[in-house]
């Protein structure tokens, strides 16, 4: 299943993150995103995804990296993650989000996190190496 996320900072350098508000990793912090609709590409995939979860408009970037997670029921989630620029709105919780939140680094480290998030953003230099 093909799946979007975003990588988003605001001027300070935070990280945007979401807590998944359902399953899967329900209570967990993540990027936000979600499934790309049928017909739908992954840039607009972004726009809607962020809107609907964060209350952001965002303009979508460069593709940052992918990953392969596992799903229930053997689904696999094949989730590509794009930088994304804040163009408007207020955040707040919405959709599959049950909190929003910019973090800093060592912030986001603390968190409960989805599996493998932080490994990838590290991998992907959006994190420092430890």
């Amino acid at each position: 299943m093909r799946c979007v996320g975003a990588v988003v900072h605001d001027r300070a350098g935070r990280l945007l993150v979401i807590r998944r508000g359902h399953p899967p990793g329900e209570g967990l912090w993540s990027l936000p995103g979600g499934r790309v609709e049928p017909g739908e590409t992954d840039a607009a995939a972004v726009v809607r995804e962020l809107r609907e979860e964060t209350g952001l408009d965002v303009v979508p970037g460069a593709l940052i990296g992918s990953v392969t997670r596992p799903g229930p029921a053997g689904v696999r989630y094949d989730i590509h993650d794009y930088a994304a620029t804040v163009t408007g709105g207020v955040p707040h919780a919405g959709d599959d989000a049950a909190e929003v939140q910019w973090v800093t680094e060592p912030e986001l480290r603390a968190l409960p996190t989805t599996p493998g998030l932080v490994e990838a953003l590290t991998d992907w230099n959006v994190l420092p190496a430890h």
